[in-house]
């Protein structure tokens, strides 16, 4: 360790506050400080390099510092860092706009930037809520989401959030929300061993709700097949389809968050191209400029916009704007990621390497201590368990799946857990012999810290 990397890792412990993160077990650790990047690998101020098993949080498609996006970030600045769209448009938010709407399921006509998952949802609920004031229904004011859902953590998105770790501290700043079960056949005390039953099962209880309140929602809100946050929950296939059948059936707008979902992640563009799903709102970021900048996107229908559409004096507009909306640099990266995405066929190499993911997974489907494997294309979650009879979970404060990622670490590979669950996002486009020593670090790195335990 150099000098610099011990002041550079003092520096971070005395004046950062990093998210989700406990900072008295942050000073007690030697932290990971990235430097730069090289293709598919982090590298610290060491000089070690790691694998990044998570797309820097599930936003990296193609490997860091892509030159074709590092041309259209370095050409957009040199002509335009930015320019409001408040009372102005600028030509990059124009054309990709135009990419999106084109790129989404059919029927969303309309692209509100914004700079953040979080911030898209939020959105999406505004937009849901006037929208049914507009339409001389104020009386439809209420949302339905899921248990286990995670949307974002502005106050909006946590109102619709499900996870309790996560948003039970700030109840008392959140309005009230309807919520149903989400599928999550591992943890299903009476059908475990049988996804369609449980899809089932939630379905039915799903409509019971919509029929006791849907004179009063303005909008159910899903994310797209997976639930991310809450550990990688893998929808049965089915279940998204008729989520949107039955909101059609009552009235009630259905919002899909496709923030961790889109760009390829699954195997196509967007989750609802998985079953031809088609919302009245879409929230999109993460992947949108493959990794680079911050930029989000909320889509709507026409129908939807229109209804916001009157004289000035009328004062129906969306009241709601962020100062770097469409911000022409973070626009100019996410058409050149896209244009990526095409040149290279990122969703069919997604498809391809979600295959070989599976079958390097097969041979520890049985492990004593691996609970369940869930996945859906390049997004999988491995739930480490103390007893796989019982799935008794390891004790919290044992910390054993963080254990894992610092072994992972000391392997070469960043991964990060959420609860029992390690979660491996890696980039689209990484070559498959990385895809291979990856999943072979993760699986390791469990071995030597159960062997530890």
């Amino acid at each position: 360790m150099t000098d610099r990397s011990t002041r550079l890792k003092a520096l971070d412990k005395q004046v950062v506050w990093h998210p989700f993160t406990q900072m008295r077990d942050w000073q007690r650790e030697d932290p990971v400080i990235i430097e730069r990047a090289d293709g598919f690998y982090l590298v610290d101020v060491d000089g070690r390099r790691y694998i990044d098993g998570h797309s820097s949080l599930w936003v990296n498609l193609h490997g860091h510092g892509h030159p074709a996006i590092v041309e259209a970030i370095a050409s957009q600045a040199a002509k335009l860092d930015h320019s409001t769209l408040l009372g102005l448009g600028n030509v990059a938010s124009i054309e990709l706009a135009e990419q999106l709407v084109q790129r989404t399921p059919g029927g969303l006509d309309r692209v509100f930037y914004s700079d953040s998952g979080s911030t898209a949802v939020e959105i999406a609920l505004k937009m849901a809520y006037q929208y049914w004031q507009l339409q001389g229904r104020p009386d439809k004011n209420r949302f339905l989401t899921f248990s286990g859902a995670y949307h974002g953590d502005t106050v909006g998105s946590v109102s619709v959030g499900g996870i309790d770790l996560f948003h039970e501290r700030f109840r008392g700043l959140l309005f009230d929300a309807t919520q149903a079960p989400w599928p999550r056949p591992y943890h299903d005390s009476v059908n475990p061993d049988d996804p369609v039953a449980v899809r089932d099962r939630c379905l039915t209880e799903f409509e019971q709700l919509l029929d006791l309140h849907g004179d009063r929602l303005a909008a159910v809100v899903a994310e797209s097949r997976v639930q991310g946050a809450d550990g990688i929950h893998v929808a049965p296939a089915g279940f998204m389809p008729r989520l949107e059948r039955l909101c059609r059936a009552r009235d009630v707008l259905f919002i899909v968050d496709e923030v961790a979902t889109g760009f390829c992640r699954t195997g196509q563009m967007f989750a609802c191209d998985l079953e031809g799903v088609r919302p009245d709102l879409m929230a999109v970021a993460k992947g949108l400029t493959g990794g680079t900048l911050p930029l989000a996107a909320t889509l709507a229908s026409q129908e939807i916009h229109d209804a916001f559409e009157g004289e000035f004096g009328d004062l129906i507009h969306l009241f709601h704007g962020h100062t770097y909306t469409g911000n022409p640099i973070a626009c100019a990266a996410a058409l050149a990621n896209l244009a990526l995405i095409d040149q290279v066929d990122l969703c069919g190499q997604a498809a391809t390497k979600a295959g070989l993911a599976t079958r390097q997974l097969d041979g520890s489907s049985d492990h004593p201590h691996i609970g369940d494997i869930r996945q859906l294309g390049l997004m999988i979650g491995i739930e480490v368990v103390a007893d796989r009879d019982s799935r008794q979970p390891y004790p919290v404060e044992q910390k054993v799946p963080q254990q894992i990622t610092v072994e992972a670490a000391r392997r070469g590979a960043i991964i990060r857990p959420l609860g029992n669950v390690l979660v491996l996002m890696p980039p689209p486009a990484i070559p498959e012999d990385l895809l291979v020593e990856l999943i072979g670090i993760t699986i390791d790195s469990i071995e030597d810290v159960i062997a530890r335990q």
